[in-house]
């Protein structure tokens, strides 16, 4: 497993995502991916399955300080008192003594980021959450919240087809971790002819190319949904194999400003 050092943590690069997962085949799900040797696990409390991905860690065996265990809290209770009281109950349902990174799941514009984090802060100060992040957070919003609370993270859309440049060099700048989320573009990168002969000169999938261009990037890590078990044990293969600076230009030239994920009332991303 590769791992990125972020403010002297270390992160697996490729996480293991659980949205859309529920009851016994989230369970099911996590424990296989720990089975085959996954250690971070991404979690929110929109997902739904936390009291899931919590039985699925105890049951698994692997010790709990060898995950990276994420959760993200709900826009709707970002209030300071809201996400106090809402992080610990993600603590309780988890089942875990803390969680190694909490994050704001989408902007509010109703509430200032400053309040929000202030909250996870003090959650901080005793022990339930290792680190603060956000989650689709553009750049200046990003910016702000990391001079309110020291951030650990952003998650974003990322794939070849959506550049993050931005958000990037600021992770660079502040030394923060950027997660991708939709990694293979919702499988359209399967389709993709450069990735197609990229993936046919190391004998691998457009998948296992796409993820591995990410997680070759400094401080990027990638959760793809896995919902099969097949697909799981691929994207591991993704360490078996190395691309040149070559191919990592000719996927980073695929970019063409394609969001999937722009929800009504999401927040307004600042092109560069």
């Amino acid at each position: 497993m590769m791992h990125h050092l972020i403010q002297g943590t270390c992160v697996p690069a490729l996480g293991f995502g659980t949205w859309q997962l529920r009851g016994e085949a989230c369970v099911d799900a996590v424990k296989h991916a720990l089975a085959l040797g996954y250690r971070h696990v991404d979690t929110a409390q929109g997902y739904e399955n936390e009291a899931e991905v919590g039985r699925a860690l105890r049951e698994s065996g692997v010790p709990r300080d060898e995950v990276f265990l994420v959760s993200k809290v709900r826009p709707s209770l970002f209030a300071f008192d809201d996400v106090v009281r809402s992080t610990r109950e993600s603590v309780k349902a988890l089942g875990v003594t803390h969680v190694d990174l909490m994050l704001l799941h989408w902007p509010n514009p109703d509430v200032p980021v400053e309040e929000t984090l202030e909250g996870l802060a003090l959650l901080q100060d005793e022990g339930l959450v290792r680190h603060l992040g956000v989650s689709n957070f553009p750049p200046s919003l990003a910016r702000r919240a990391d001079d309110a609370q020291r951030i650990f993270a952003n998650q974003v859309e990322y794939h070849p087809f959506l550049h993050q440049r931005p958000l990037l060099q600021l992770a660079e700048a502040r030394d923060w971790l950027l997660t991708a989320y939709s990694p293979i573009a919702k499988g359209a990168v399967v389709n993709d002819p450069v990735l197609q002969e990229i993936g046919a000169t190391h004998g691998v999938s457009p998948v296992q190319v796409t993820l591995r261009w990410l997680i070759q990037q400094p401080r990027v890590a990638a959760i793809p949904k896995a919902a099969s078990a097949a697909h799981r044990e691929a994207n591991l293969a993704v360490f078996d194999f190395f691309l040149s600076d070559e191919e990592m230009t000719r996927i980073h030239a695929l970019e063409r400003e394609e969001r999937l994920v722009n929800p009504a009332g999401g927040p307004a991303w600042e092109r560069s």
